[in-house]
């Protein structure tokens, strides 16, 4: 088991490599790209080594049942019996865990290791591999950038981070790679921040993101004063064992849920990721497809008894994760409709999708839930990088889809292959990747008692086609248009001055063209894995290996609530229904009003006083920025922040001048009366003495011998003299 043993290097690499670049990037012949693409390399062999070794320590059953195992199993059986004619449970798998001590603060241990188990190696070989698709796209989208060493650094550190933080063993470590990642966030959404917009971006994400981030230190603190451990097995089987109390949980959960609600992006703290959009596009692509976004989800799943008790979700009907879930798919899917930005359409989909993940840990539908994780990153890196793609060589480095896209499908065949590809498996078009994941989510959510949220699922999945076939529709059909069309307005172009692209000439020269193989082999791999990476838990084909491999066995480390049969043919039947009508009404709507010819229905929301409110209130995005900034922000931050001014300026300066002005005083004091009155007047005193009693004696060193002799002879006597009266006395 050599990879499970030194799966320790799948962060470490890259984190090393961070340095690497930065004290040698530049002086390297790829300017330290090379070392962010080795280290990626590298992690991906060993996680893949790592998932293989963890598939045959399920095949073989090693491990045996530990008391918790037991414990976990039994319960997971008694809440939701198993249905007639399924397999009994395997026995359940024991997490590899290795730990060392990384510091003691008195009786506390605090330490470093790995726990690895299939939720673990899932996100390890998504991180790794997504990560370096993104690096070697990189090598062509960024090249000539101004900054492309410290891009290729704070790419690599991203992925250490997440990679820190899949792997982590307790919360501390946990919250490690959960902060990197912050950090660079912030160094990569704001690369280019000559442009006031990306500053202000990068900006608004960390400190949104920090404002979750008090929920996760909250929750990682009453666990550790509650449960006396930051181990993550021991917090998860202190959750399930019924000593806590229920508040206790509740509370814990609340807070964590706050932390995963501002990482990832939910309702109400969605509005910093489609603003993240302002970062290169490679960014995007590992932002909202395998790190970050999806490290708010992983928290969910990764601390599930923790939720699974504190919400009572076994008890269906309704909770907060299940709740925030349901809302974040409605809200961002409608919002996705308005854009006109082509990475804001996709950052809007993340948001949606999101809520997917989080209303399937809310359900119960935990599984599920972690495997949409998994589809999900191919096919919406796959997005990303083929917006990327068009921006880069068929629009002139624009995203606007209205003003610089349109008939680029002959154009770019490749690009519009595996974009149209990665579109139907994120809208769940059967037998692609998503329709596995999402759809299994919204049938367990019926199954288990969350009617209602099933009912949200299947009205995403009609918006998730309606609003993608949109964005498909006006990048690649239709007329060419703008940059598209060889008409280029760089007012409009934010991202091209800022690269300074090195080879940005040869896309003018030739017009709109098909992006080169660094840019396109990537999105050839990532559109595969869109196509294939359901099989891995197809359920009405009865092809569970993801659910064999990952929970692993019908045990499981978190209670079951998904037999194998609630994922049929036929409980898809309604979602297959609404993604076709999706397509045929978005289709039907793209010609009428973005065709040469259009139908009467355009310009229908200028005529309609209701539909032009509505539309309004969408464009700006609920006014939900302009809520935060001129009610929270000014109205309450504000004032608060006056008040510091002035107790700054008018107290603590205050305080800060009258000690000045004292000591001031004092030491004029001190120089006048002690410095010059007494210790310069004695010195000065002392040496007029010396002066005067050397001027009086310099008469007798006058160098004449018969003077020293005389002089010598009266001391001699007046010694004498003295004797005789001293000795009679």
């Amino acid at each position: 088991m050599w990879f499970l043993e030194h799966s320790w290097l799948i962060p470490v690499v890259p984190a090393a490599a961070f340095f690497l670049i930065i004290l040698f990037g530049k002086k390297m012949p790829m300017n330290g790209s090379e070392f962010g693409i080795a280290s990626m390399l590298t992690s991906l062999v060993v996680a893949g080594g790592t998932a293989y070794e963890w598939i045959q320590r399920v095949d073989e059953g090693a491990g045996g049942e530990s008391t918790s195992a037991r414990f976990f199993g039994a319960l997971g059986r008694a809440v939701v019996p198993r249905a007639e004619g399924t397999a009994e449970a395997k026995p359940f798998v024991e997490p590899f865990i290795k730990t060392w001590n990384w510091w003691q603060s008195g009786g506390t241990k605090f330490t470093i290791g790995m726990h690895i188990d299939g939720l673990s190696v899932t996100l390890l070989v998504v991180v790794a591999f997504i990560s370096t698709l993104v690096q070697i796209y990189s090598l062509e989208y960024l090249r000539g950038d101004r900054r492309y060493t410290h891009f290729f650094a704070a790419l690599t550190l991203f992925s250490a981070g997440m990679l820190t933080m899949v792997l982590a063993e307790g919360l501390v470590q946990f919250l490690l790679g959960w902060e990197i990642m912050g950090l660079c966030s912030f160094m990569l959404i704001g690369h280019w921040w000559e442009d006031g917009y990306n500053s202000r971006s990068a900006l608004k994400a960390f400190f949104t993101v920090r404002t979750g981030d008090v929920g996760l230190l909250i929750g990682i603190a009453i666990l550790y004063f509650q449960s006396g451990t930051f181990s993550i097995q021991g917090i998860s089987e202190w959750a399930l064992s019924g000593q806590p109390s229920h508040l206790v949980l509740l509370m814990a959960s609340i807070a964590l849920l706050v932390a995963i609600i501002g990482k990832s992006g939910q309702f109400p703290l969605h509005t910093w990721l489609p603003d993240a959009m302002a970062g290169p596009t490679p960014v995007s692509s590992l932002l909202h497809s395998s790190t970050m976004v999806v490290a708010g989800i992983f928290l969910g799943a990764r601390l599930y008894p923790v939720f699974w008790e504190g919400f009572s979700i076994h008890n269906g009907g309704a909770n907060p994760m299940a709740i925030i879930g349901g809302i974040t798919i409605v809200i961002a899917a409608l919002l996705a409709f308005v854009q006109v930005d082509i990475k804001k359409v996709l950052a809007y989909s993340t948001v949606s999708q999101l809520g997917y993940m989080l209303m399937g840990l809310g359900v119960g539908a935990w599984t599920p839930a972690v495997f949409h994780i998994f589809t999900h990153a191919f096919f919406k890196a796959c997005l990303f990088l083929g917006a990327g793609s068009v921006s880069h060589s068929g629009s002139h480095h624009s995203f606007d889809m209205k003003q610089d896209m349109g008939g680029l499908r002959k154009k770019m065949p490749i690009t519009f292959a595996t974009f149209v590809i990665s579109t139907a498996a994120l809208a769940g078009v059967p037998l692609l990747a998503g329709f596995f994941s999402k759809d299994e989510i919204i049938a367990s959510a019926g199954h288990n008692g969350y009617k209602t949220f099933m009912y949200i699922g299947l009205a995403g999945a009609f918006m998730t086609t309606a609003y993608m076939t949109r964005c498909v529709y006006l990048t690649f059909f239709g007329q060419a248009r703008g940059a598209a069309a060889g008409k280029h307005h760089d007012e409009h172009d934010a991202h091209a001055p800022a690269m300074a692209h090195a080879d940005a000439g040869h896309g003018d020269a030739h017009g709109p063209h098909e992006s080169p193989l660094l840019i396109t082999v990537p999105l050839i791999l990532l559109s595969i894995g869109a196509i294939f990476a359901g099989y891995l838990n197809a359920a009405p084909f009865h092809w569970e290996k993801f659910t064999e491999w990952v929970e692993p066995g019908a045990g499981k480390f978190f209670p079951e609530l998904v037999a194998p049969e609630t994922f049929t043919w036929a409980g898809a039947l309604p979602s297959i229904v609404l993604v076709a009508l999706g397509f045929v009404a978005a289709l039907f709507v793209c010609k009428a009003l973005y065709a040469e010819k259009r139908a009467p229905i355009y310009g229908l929301t200028q005529r309609s006083a209701p539909l032009r409110a509505g539309y309004k209130f969408l464009w700006n995005k609920y006014y939900l920025d302009d809520f935060y900034d001129k009610v929270i922000v000014a109205g309450l931050i504000g004032p608060i922040a006056k008040g510091a001014y002035w107790v700054h300026m008018n107290i603590l300066d205050g305080f800060v001048d009258l000690v000045g002005k004292f000591f001031a005083a004092f030491g004029k004091w001190t120089y006048k009366y002690v410095d010059q009155g007494v210790i310069d007047a004695s010195v000065n005193g002392a040496g007029r003495g010396a002066s005067g009693a050397g001027g009086g004696l310099s008469f007798i060193q006058n160098g004449k011998i018969q003077q020293y002799a005389a002089i010598l002879f009266g001391a001699a006597a007046l010694g004498a003299l003295a004797l005789v009266i001293f000795v009679q006395a």
